[in-house]
């Protein structure tokens, strides 16, 4: 996984942790989820990624 895609997933993350605490201090139900699911959706990224490194390690390995 490339810096820049983690940059960019982590930055998602925060913004979805930030949209969530917001819905918390307001009382907004619909922006407290949507801020919940915004961060899961980039851990979600983050793991599929992670998953492709390694898929893409594994092969290289073999290819020796």
């Amino acid at each position: 996984m490339s810096f820049t895609e983690k940059a960019k997933n982590k930055v998602e993350q925060m913004a979805g942790a930030a949209r969530e605490r917001v819905g918390d201090m307001t009382d907004n139900e619909p922006m407290r989820g949507d801020g919940a699911s915004q961060q899961s959706n980039a851990r979600a990224k983050q793991a599929g990624q992670g998953m492709k490194d390694a898929g893409s390690k594994i092969k290289d390995a073999f290819n020796k």
